[in-house]
């Protein structure tokens, strides 16, 4: 057999600025590895030498979601199946030892064990887009909640005379009214030092809330255009709807079964019986941002929805507490964004479908 005709396996173990890659044959024998930078460049050398030991089946890449996420698009693109390989576990690294070489053979192997078979997302559609703006919006609005913090605190500790004139206010109304603050030019004493603190707070606050609705106003556009079949869930805002989807990512298929997502979200109970007692336990894994949105979506319900009202008050009367209650909506709720993620991708492939056909019979 020819090198070009023997089935390979690559694994990569993915760093800032370089990537180290490794190769193994179908059942598992290291055939070779090599150091790659993380550039363009290095992704088609990477490409090219993979593909120099023969028939490349499958590529298994350590963090996809990060320091990967290039070259799996890189890979993704010139055919390959590109494979999620999680990092080994301490134990597993305390027996075998830690190195480039070593995590890049071992990703490989996992592949060929069939250890490893997730399909990383695909981070190059709408969603990626809808994830990228939610990353300023989040810490825009962290930013903003310490700047009024900060505010309330220092009004606690103010003289008199500014704490009355500030007192009672509301968030928007104190940042607006501390901005319009004229301090005088004597700041080694406390009253005008607090109120030049106050002005350039109120001043944050305003700018961050300008930043933050322009981000809403755009993610809410896009999670529309993404996903309407989502919004239109009772319970979900385009906040919620964007984490949901950036969880799913662009390609929502990956995830074979709605008990998949629902293991994703951290929803799924997990088996924790022995013996004779049968029982589940609370599954603290899974993406917690999903999780913390399926639980604002219950919230909301549990308020708002009469048919989830009468549901707990249904459970209450079986004897359950309000936190196993919202645990059992969780799973109905992910039940419902399942089938609405389903739909928004079979839209969105019935789309393309169409705009390709509409463009071969243009070109007919």
């Amino acid at each position: 057999m020819t090198d070009q005709d023997r089935e390979v396996t690559g694994g990569v173990d993915t760093h800032g600025e370089t990537h180290h890659a490794a190769v193994v044959d179908r059942i598992g024998r290291h055939l070779a590895d090599r150091e790659f930078p993380a550039t363009g460049a290095g992704y088609r050398q990477l490409l090219a030498w993979l593909r120099s030991h023969g028939k490349v089946a499958a590529v298994g890449v350590e963090g996809t979601g990060a320091y990967g996420a290039e070259l799996a698009r890189v890979l993704r693109e010139a055919g390959l199946t590109v494979v999620e390989v999680d990092r080994p576990d301490r134990k597993t690294r305390r027996m075998k030892g830690k190195s480039d070489p070593i995590d890049a053979y071992a990703a490989a192997t996992a592949v060929v064990s069939g250890r490893a078979s997730g399909i990383p997302k695909t981070r190059d559609g709408i969603v990626e887009a809808i994830r990228s703006l939610r990353v300023p919006r989040r810490s825009a609005v962290k930013a903003r909640t310490q700047a009024i913090n900060q505010a309330r605190q220092l009004l606690i500790t103010a003289p008199e005379t500014l704490r009355a004139q500030l007192r009672g206010l509301s968030a928007a109304e104190l940042a607006q009214a501390s901005a319009r603050l004229r301090p005088g030019g004597k700041l080694a004493e406390p009253l005008h030092a607090a109120k030049a603190a106050l002005r350039r707070l109120g001043r944050r606050i305003l700018a961050l809330t300008e930043e933050i609705e322009e981000l809403d106003t755009e993610l809410k556009a896009l999670t529309k255009q993404a996903a309407p079949e989502l919004l239109a869930l009772n319970g979900v805002g385009p906040d919620v709807a964007g984490q949901l989807l950036a969880s799913a990512g662009d390609n929502p298929d990956r995830l074979r079964s709605e008990a998949a997502f629902a293991h994703l979200c951290g929803v799924a109970p997990i088996p924790a019986s022995s013996g004779r007692r049968d029982r589940h336990r609370l599954n603290r894994g899974g993406d917690r941002a999903a999780n913390h949105a399926l639980h604002t979506i219950v919230l909301s319900r549990m308020r708002w929805d009469e048919r989830t009202r009468a549901y707990v008050q249904r459970r209450t009367g079986d004897g359950l507490v309000k936190k196993d209650i919202m645990r059992c909506l969780k799973r109905y709720v992910v039940r419902e964004v399942y089938r609405a993620l389903m739909q928004a991708l079979a839209r969105q492939r019935a789309q393309v479908t169409h705009r390709t056909r509409n463009q071969l019979t243009d070109a007919a």
